[in-house]
């Protein structure tokens, strides 16, 4: 306590209340800096309406958004959690149960089962919130899921990824995510079903290396970071500078390695229209 508080409340004087509310009204583009007022970006589908930046969403505002009202969400698959009973700066235990105290799912992957204007699809979430995304035996094992799903109900499986790789806590159990989802997408060819992946910022690591790259199609939002290894650590292999814009959307859609750049407000009607060519429906 400072010497002026210590006058103020000898005089009787108390300190004045500030006001507060329950959230934040303003947030600010992380790419344009501009101050924007909450409910405005939130109803904009948290695309900044000055730049366009599109910022991260959550997995069930996501599957709001691609899938029609009445849709299911699938039970979060049941695994072994801390198999390694691994421990860094905090017990693997502790983050989890950190991770699903500030989130809505008790995993970073959620799927959905339902229509996207009226054509039948299963939606994967992968949600970049719950410890940035990263893929265990849980996501693996719910992505599984979800692409059985959708070979049970001859539909199409649409995957949202948004992912900093395998999760390290999980170990070499972790990388063995990647076979699994790679089976299932062959599985999913072989039964002559649409897989198609929506990138979104940011996908990396082991899931850009397995699943994010095996689509059908690959659709990717603007601006979205896609790549396995990061940036200073291709320029410190290669010692080369990297060009400009390299691993974002754009960039790679440029070069071939994505089919389609699409804002998020079009993502719906261009996964219908993606949907008539793949699996267009048979005339009774």
């Amino acid at each position: 306590m400072n010497w002026f508080t210590r006058v103020r409340n000898s005089l009787g004087f108390a300190p004045e209340k500030k006001n507060t509310t329950e959230k934040d009204l303003w947030i600010k583009c992380p790419s344009c800096q501009e101050m924007l007022f909450v409910q405005e970006y939130e109803d904009n589908l948290s695309v900044c309406p000055k730049c366009e930046h599109h910022g991260r969403i959550g997995a069930d505002a996501r599957l709001g958004l691609l899938l029609d009202p009445g849709f299911e969400v699938l039970p979060l698959p049941k695994v072994t959690e801390d198999p390694l009973q691994f421990k860094d700066t905090k017990k693997y235990t502790d983050r989890l149960k950190a991770a699903r105290a500030a989130n809505p799912h008790e995993d970073a992957f959620v799927v959905g089962s339902g229509t996207i204007d009226t054509r039948p699809a299963v939606v994967g979430v992968q949600d970049f919130s719950f410890m940035g995304g990263s893929m265990g035996m849980a996501v693996g094992q719910a992505f599984c899921e979800g692409a059985q799903k959708a070979i049970d109900r001859r539909c199409a499986y649409v995957v949202v990824t948004a992912a900093g790789g395998a999760r390290m806590q999980e170990g070499i159990l972790s990388l063995m995510q990647m076979p699994r989802a790679t089976v299932m997408t062959r599985r999913l060819k072989n039964a002559g079903l649409p897989y198609i992946v929506v990138l979104t910022d940011p996908t990396t690591g082991g899931v850009t290396a397995s699943y994010a790259m095996l689509g059908d199609i690959h659709i990717a939002e603007p601006g979205a970071l896609i790549g396995f290894a990061g940036q200073r650590v291709i320029q410190d292999t290669i010692r080369e500078q990297l060009p400009e814009g390299f691993q974002r959307a754009e960039y790679l859609h440029k070069h071939g390695m994505v089919d389609m750049v699409v804002p998020r407000w079009e993502l719906k009607a261009t996964l219908a229209q993606v949907l008539d060519y793949l699996q267009p429906v048979k005339a009774a």
